[in-house]
């Protein structure tokens, strides 16, 4: 599949099955932190980037199969929110399913009333909020232009208060750019604006798009909670011991995902939430295991599980 993907393990979704409505990498920003790489193509143009029949299709058929599942979940390899389908989409995910359907975007875009109107029919909407200051936004999510963070958040207060749905707003604090005092005022001020039903603090925790964005430590990160208010949850791991767990399951998921075929690093990087140099270290650390076998087929690399080496 193309565009569906999972379900994944998700920190704050618990088992969610992705629907990427964009192409790699679409965005309105290139945030120094992003698990999926840098930006290709940072835009703030909506429009329709992939077939949505093509989408639905591949939906459908994987929620034939009856996954467990907690959400089915807009996100992927960009900003679900360029998509001029996303609300057609999101309506048809809930004719498909009584799974939740949950939205991770930036909130970029929810300045506009027709974004607003579109994501309307999730049950969750997951936006960003990681700057409030045009220093640190510009640091932390390089963002398109146009964008400007003072209108952002009033595109988020304006979201939240016509919701009939949840808002947990993410938050991810990065060393150095957004973690002075001064900016955690602004976006606790923010925060009581907007009032989201849940606030989720994160960090660096996967290998980020620029390597000079370095995580914040667990003290500092509980120092932040607590400024910016009792409906903050830090969500990043707690220990180097819950980074090597989430390591084993993403590792357990890709062995089952090899056992039913072979498959590719851009299989892997779009299951594992990662780029795709990550992706590729994780696949070659577990064929060093003797877990995978790498084969060719054609001007394509596949990993294959080692015991199965009938598969064509």
């Amino acid at each position: 599949m193309k565009h569906v993907f999972g379900p994944v393990p998700s920190r704050r979704l618990g088992l969610s099955l992705g629907v990427d409505p964009v192409v790699p990498k679409t965005c309105t920003m290139d945030c120094v932190y992003c698990e999926l790489g840098p930006t290709t193509d940072r835009t703030v143009s909506r429009c329709r980037y992939v077939d949505p029949d093509e989408i639905l299709a591949e939906l459908e058929a994987r929620l034939s199969e009856r996954p467990k599942l907690d959400f089915v979940t807009f996100s992927g390899s960009g900003e679900p929110t360029l998509s001029s389908d996303i609300g057609h989409l999101i309506e048809e995910a809930k004719r498909l399913s009584s799974v939740p359907v949950a939205v991770l975007t930036n909130g970029s875009l929810l300045t506009d009333p027709y974004v607003r109107e579109a994501v309307s029919g999730a049950s969750v909407v997951v936006p960003s909020l990681d700057a409030v200051s045009p220093e640190a936004f510009r640091k932390v999510n390089r963002p398109h232009p146009s964008l400007d963070p003072a209108r952002i958040v009033e595109g988020l207060v304006d979201f939240t208060s016509g919701f009939a749905g949840e808002v947990w707003l993410e938050t991810l604090i990065v060393e150095g750019m957004n973690d002075d005092y001064g900016e955690i005022e602004r976006l606790t001020e923010a925060v009581r604006a907007i009032g989201p039903d849940r606030v989720q603090l994160n960090t660096v925790v996967r290998p980020p798009a620029d390597v000079s964005a370095m995580p914040v430590s667990r003290e500092r990160l509980k120092e932040i909670a607590g400024r910016l208010g009792p409906a903050t949850e830090i969500i990043a791991p707690s220990s180097a011991r819950a980074l090597v767990d989430q390591q084993a399951s993403t590792s357990e998921r890709i062995l089952e995902m090899a056992s039913r075929r072979p498959i590719t690093v851009e299989d892997v990087a779009r299951v594992a939430g990662s780029s795709l140099a990550a992706a590729a270290k994780i696949l070659d650390a577990m064929a060093q295991e003797g877990l995978l076998e790498l084969v060719r087929q054609g001007q394509t690399l596949y990993y294959r599980s080692y015991f199965d080496r009938e598969r064509p």
